[in-house]
């Protein structure tokens, strides 16, 4: 709609100052043309707004002017009060600011819609941790303070593939909560990539400056590393039963294959302790013969079958000397 377009026009404008038609075209999904038209009609409405000539020319709007929320629809006003549980805000230390925001907002909406968006907030509720979730981190501190200075990061991280740790310095575009977890989105040595905070041994803020691409953004390099995961082949869920005489053992050679990081395992009947996994392939769930009669997999059935075939296989190259 075009009061909606309208007042996104001004949003824009007030939060950036000033802005290009192309610029706004672009952000809006309009024509050039459009944008001037809707300029047009903003002037008309009594909008300060101006145009200033020049290859550095935009749009503008006057020094000092401000808008409200009086724009917001219904919907919007609902989306905004959706709550949002979990540690997200709080672990960032603005639970608090969230708070106080929200109930701004709420002070500046139009009254008809207020009532719609203290029900919402009342009545839906998104909490992102996943069941069993890890606890946050109390070194994200560092980390935000190494985006939001821009910041070099030297880390001490343990990847999940192979549970052994590396130190690395790198350039950080910013956070990525994902389904509770935290994620420091940076390169090294100018490529992409993702590092998992609770998976960090230890975290310094360098006094170097960032070195970032030029002109990439974090959302940018987001999309590039997610779709790398999704890409990736579905991973094989695996329940497994341990012996309680190796569980120790089991579990600081298959740290990197819990199904969660801090998976505990769960007692199951005397001597043995239940386990959940995942691997790459059903292939690389033949490794757990290793442990021998120390490990049951439960399933997949998939999973029982290939090590079945394993097991007859060297039970078959000794068979003449039982």
């Amino acid at each position: 709609m075009r009061s909606d377009r309208l007042l996104s026009i001004l949003l824009l404008l007030q939060t950036h100052g000033q802005l290009s038609a192309t610029d706004l075209a672009g952000r809006l999904e309009v024509s050039v043309r459009t944008i001037m038209r809707d300029v047009e009609a903003l002037s008309t409405a009594g909008v300060p707004v101006y145009t200033v000539r020049g290859p550095q020319g935009g749009i503008a709007l006057l020094p000092g002017y401000q808008t409200d929320v009086t724009g917001l629809t219904t919907d919007e006003s609902r989306a905004l009060f959706v709550a949002l549980a979990g540690s997200a805000h709080t672990d960032l230390g603005l639970g608090q600011a969230l708070g106080s925001a929200l109930r701004k907002v709420m002070a500046a909406l139009p009254a008809p819609h207020r009532g719609g968006a203290d029900l919402t907030s009342r009545r839906v509720l998104i909490d992102p941790v996943r069941w069993r979730g890890a606890p946050g981190r109390s070194d994200l501190e560092v980390f935000q303070r190494a985006v939001f200075a821009d910041r070099r990061l030297e880390l001490r991280y343990r990847h999940g593939r192979d549970n052994r740790a590396h130190t690395y310095v790198v350039d950080p575009y910013g956070l990525v909560n994902k389904a509770g977890v935290w994620y420091l989105v940076a390169d090294h040595e100018g490529e992409p990539g993702l590092y998992r905070v609770d998976r960090s041994q230890s975290a310094v803020v360098l006094t170097e400056p960032v070195q970032r691409r030029a002109g990439v953004e974090l959302d940018e390099v987001w999309e590039v590393l997610r779709r790398r995961i999704d890409d990736l082949p579905s991973l094989v869920a695996v329940t497994a039963l341990v012996r309680d005489d190796v569980l120790a053992l089991f579990l600081r050679v298959h740290q990197a294959d819990l199904a969660e990081p801090d998976g505990t395992p769960v007692p199951q009947g005397p001597g043995w302790s239940r386990v959940e996994l995942r691997f790459r392939s059903v292939r690389a769930v033949e490794t757990l013969l290793a442990f021998g009669s120390g490990v049951e997999v439960l399933t997949p059935d998939e999973a029982r079958r290939a090590l079945s075939r394993q097991a007859r296989a060297v039970a078959a190259l000794y068979a003449a000397e039982v």
